[in-house]
């Protein structure tokens, strides 16, 4: 398969949907040589932050002078994206010739009767693996795709296990309630594999303490372990302190704008310190530099200036909790001016009744062109009276422009930035 051909193939199993479980990307692994087998990983789970944390660690273990693979989800323009070595997309030919493998072997498996076909993600899991593992890469960290215990990515025994949240997400594939939702994320501790998280409240830390426990994994929690304490902050970027027991203390700067990013950077670097506990190659230069040079496209995003344009993929309540408190504490006397498009499946009321005051004027949009799509008439009828459906994201973007003396938000989906990005950018 050339690249086009490629992306047409992964198009087609998009029928598949998401089917959580093990039996297809076990089978498939197998068929390839097991090449998860043969690297050593860091796992990141949770509801937000994940990316970030996830990019965060791969940049520190990078400064290190480290061989790094990163493997996360989902992109916003291109599949590359998904699939990183040293900091760098896999180019279009790797793709192509990669997914041609990995496309043989699924077939193969499928035709011996081992398992049903494998959906897209886990098609594209099994290519990070291989891609890791042929390239020799010192470490690969690898973001869950939804969830923890069926993901396709929970086939590793890492190195370290990060859980940056839960919250209320996917009830109907993870459980109706918040236990439910962490057991399924604790689904990724490992026996004696050590877990960093910033998990709060009974309900969640209670099944993570007791499955850490029961895999004797030590844990180290944020705001008991470790804490972050901010210094400076604005949106071009903050200064922090990490504190950790009662002899570390050091501030590190980020280029990642808002107070949530502190608790991300607090787990990444922790994680990354117990990485060096077994890899004297990572030292406090490293943990500093991966911290200052990391950027997190599509995550309060700053685009432009006069007016200022952010880019923001939150699209669930507790995104669209961290968007509005940057909001407010950057842009609190600002006229807002929103391009607003949410995936029908998402908790749309409660997102908008979050993130957006009355007095904010709000053009609605659709996310994207799938079945799950808000439509922007629908959408702006949830948002409110003050909401104007837009037929095109390029419409809506432009009206926002000429109506505007404050700041623009381009947000409620990553389809819709990616979207965003394709057309505008």
């Amino acid at each position: 398969m050339n690249y086009e051909e490629g992306l047409d193939y992964l198009a087609s199993l998009g029928k598949f949907g998401i089917r959580l479980g093990m039996e297809r990307i076990e089978g498939l692994l197998r068929e390839l040589g097991n090449p998860e087998q043969k690297i050593r990983t860091v796992h990141v789970t949770g509801t937000n932050g994940k990316g970030s944390v996830t990019t965060m660690i791969a940049n520190i273990l990078l400064a290190a002078g480290l061989k790094v693979g990163k493997f996360t989800s989902p992109h916003l323009v291109k599949y590359n994206e998904r699939i990183e070595l040293n900091g760098r997309d896999i180019s279009d030919g790797e793709f192509a010739a990669l997914l041609t493998r990995v496309r043989d072997a699924a077939e193969h498996v499928v035709q011996k009767g081992v398992c049903d076909q494998p959906t897209e993600f886990e098609i594209l899991t099994a290519m990070a693996f291989l891609y890791f593992a042929e390239a020799a890469v010192d470490y690969a960290v690898i973001e869950v795709g939804l969830g923890g215990l069926w993901d396709s990515t929970n086939v590793i025994t890492p190195v370290v296990s990060v859980i940056t949240n839960v919250t209320l997400e996917h009830q109907d594939r993870l459980g109706k309630d918040l236990p439910h939702i962490a057991m399924q994320k604790g689904g990724i501790i490992k026996e004696n594999v050590p877990l960093v998280t910033a998990a709060e409240g009974e309900e969640v830390l209670g099944p993570l303490v007791s499955i850490a426990m029961l895999h004797s994994a030590p844990v180290y929690l944020y705001g008991k372990a470790f804490r972050g304490e901010g210094k400076t902050s604005s949106m071009a970027g903050q200064i922090f302190t990490l504190k950790a027991g009662n002899n570390y203390a050091s501030d590190y700067e980020l280029k990642l704008p808002g107070d949530h990013q502190i608790k991300n950077a607090a787990l990444a670097i922790v994680a990354a310190k117990l990485v060096s506990k077994q890899d004297d190659r990572i030292g406090e230069v490293a943990l500093h530099i991966g911290a200052a040079h990391t950027l997190w496209p599509g995550r309060l995003e700053r685009i432009a200036r006069n007016p200022d344009v952010i880019l923001d993929g939150a699209h669930n309540p507790d995104g669209a909790r961290v968007l509005r408190q940057a909001l407010d504490k950057f842009y609190p006397d600002k006229k807002r001016t929103f391009v607003f498009g949410m995936m029908g499946d998402k908790n749309i009321p409660e997102v908008a009744g979050v993130l957006i005051r009355p007095e904010d004027v709000v053009y609605t949009v659709r996310a994207d062109d799938g079945p799950r799509a808000a439509e922007a008439a629908d959408l702006a009828k949830i948002v409110g009276v003050n909401a104007i459906p837009m037929e095109s994201i390029k419409l809506a973007y432009q009206a926002a422009l000429k109506n505007n003396e404050g700041v623009v938000v381009v947000c409620g989906s990553l389809y819709l930035v990616g979207n965003f990005k394709k057309i505008i950018l």
